[in-house]
């Protein structure tokens, strides 16, 4: 029964994981398939000295952030006291 709740746990730490990588990777390729194939889109002036590519890249940073926090506060929240009460 323990073992099958740490197995539980496990799976649930490498779903999480999993799929916070996987949206990470689709936001980098997808800007990056941007400037590889649409520059024209990037170049478009937002307000002066602001370009829409700029605010992506921006945005790009800002996502792998928010996905390092979310995976912090599920494993403090969820993760870490599941796996203390198993010790």
């Amino acid at each position: 029964m323990q073992h099958d709740k740490l197995q539980q746990l496990s799976r649930a730490r490498i779903r999480i994981a999993v799929l916070l990588s996987a949206a990470v990777v689709i936001i980098y390729f997808g800007f990056i398939s941007l400037i590889a194939f649409r520059k024209d889109i990037l170049a478009r002036v937002i307000t002066p000295g602001l370009t829409l590519g700029v605010l992506l890249g921006v945005i790009v940073i800002v996502a792998s952030w928010v996905s390092t926090w979310i995976y912090v506060r599920w494993a403090a929240k969820h993760y870490d006291p599941a796996l203390d009460e198993h010790r």
